[in-house]
């Protein structure tokens, strides 16, 4: 019993991560799962284990900072972006401390909207394939024990992903423009990031523990020279700030919350924030892009079977903001009047998963 009540504290704050994907037309691109070092005060001592993940949502509210642009969705111009992740990982476990993770994302996602095409009638893009590929080193601060400990992660993530997909825009009936589709859809950005990964837990007693989780992608290339014409000419204006090509942007998820356990489930209650921040730490930020962040609460529940564990989880928005980007402050600049851009976001997302160990013993240290 004490052992599985172990193994617990360790998935769940592992499991509720699920992936980082951002809700909507803010592009935080699935990498694999995220905090997917295994947060664990039982990690084996060898051995691997398997993580499979599926998240699905549906974008359609329009924001301008924290403000909703609710006439969008009442007059049938919003963007709707109907989005499937598949999020497979694999861990091999080093010691007792250690571990390497392969982490490796597929999406599948259609686009509807009238703009994009001719302007009165919805029409759809899609994209469909495999993301960006990342590996992860992870290692524990402190030695294993059932109260709590710290993670340190390093990753790298590789441009695997098509971030060049190209669909048809229709223009009339006899008409179709052919070219890169919306960089929410993209499936890669382009660069060669590096990530860097901070968990924790701590339990306050047998049956109720709390988590935290820190997840920061670096991307210091500045643009990936991809269009955003969807097959036309750029504007003059999009050429004076650099919006005519997508930006290779930063991103970061940072989580929180408490666990409880009961026999073999445990309900995890957090809150979330995921984020394209407007500027990135390393390089240039020109380019085309939808900065803002998501807050939410991230209600999670799981079902372990030996070394099977089952989990699902519903996280809903508390809070939206499209922020300025950083060519919205240089026209604000020019101008004199704030600009920000537009950004559609979903009311919820639904994912669910499953996590296998294999070809290890576990041990304990108290």
């Amino acid at each position: 019993m004490k052992r599985n009540l172990l193994k617990f504290f360790i998935l769940i704050p592992l499991l509720a991560c699920i992936k980082l994907m951002g809700q909507g037309c803010v592009a935080i691109r699935s990498t694999g799962s995220t905090c997917g070092l295994q947060s664990n005060s039982t990690q084996p001592n060898d051995g691997w284990q398997f993580n499979a993940s599926y998240r699905n949502f549906k974008s359609f509210r329009h924001f301008r900072g924290k403000e909703e642009e609710e006439e969008r969705v009442a007059n049938g111009s919003d963007v709707r972006n109907y989005t499937n992740n598949f999020d497979l990982s694999l861990t091999k476990f080093l010691g007792d401390r250690w571990s390497i993770s392969m982490f490796l994302p597929f999406q599948s996602t259609s686009r509807s909207s009238l703009y994009e095409h001719d302007g009165k009638t919805r029409h759809f893009t899609s994209a469909t394939g495999m993301g960006d590929l990342r590996f992860t080193v992870g290692a524990w601060l402190f030695k294993p024990t059932s109260k709590g400990n710290l993670q340190v992660g390093l990753g790298l993530k590789l441009p695997t992903g098509d971030y060049n997909y190209q669909d048809y825009f229709y223009k009339n009936d006899t008409t179709y423009s052919f070219g890169p589709v919306d960089q929410s859809i993209q499936l890669g950005d382009g660069g060669t990031g590096v990530s860097f990964e901070l968990n924790g837990f701590f339990n306050i007693v047998r049956s109720l523990g709390v988590y935290g989780n820190f997840y920061y992608l670096v991307n210091p290339r500045e643009q990936n020279g991809v269009s955003t014409t969807r097959g036309g000419t750029a504007s003059a204006t999009a050429i004076k700030y650099k919006t005519n090509t997508m930006s290779v942007a930063d991103q970061y998820l940072i989580r929180g919350g408490v666990n409880y356990n009961l026999k073999n489930f445990a309900i995890t209650a957090g809150v979330r924030m995921e984020c394209v921040p407007s500027e990135d730490l390393i390089g240039g930020s020109n380019g085309f892009r939808r900065p803002g962040y998501v807050i939410a609460a991230e209600p999670t529940i799981s079902y372990q079977i030996k070394s099977l564990n089952i989990f699902a989880a519903v996280p809903f928005a508390l809070e939206r903001n499209r922020v300025q980007s950083y060519s919205d402050k240089l026209r604000s600049a020019d101008t004199g009047t704030k600009v920000v851009g537009d950004a559609a976001f979903a009311d919820y997302s639904v994912s669910v998963g499953i996590s296998y160990r294999f070809g290890n013993k576990m041990h304990v240290s108290m």
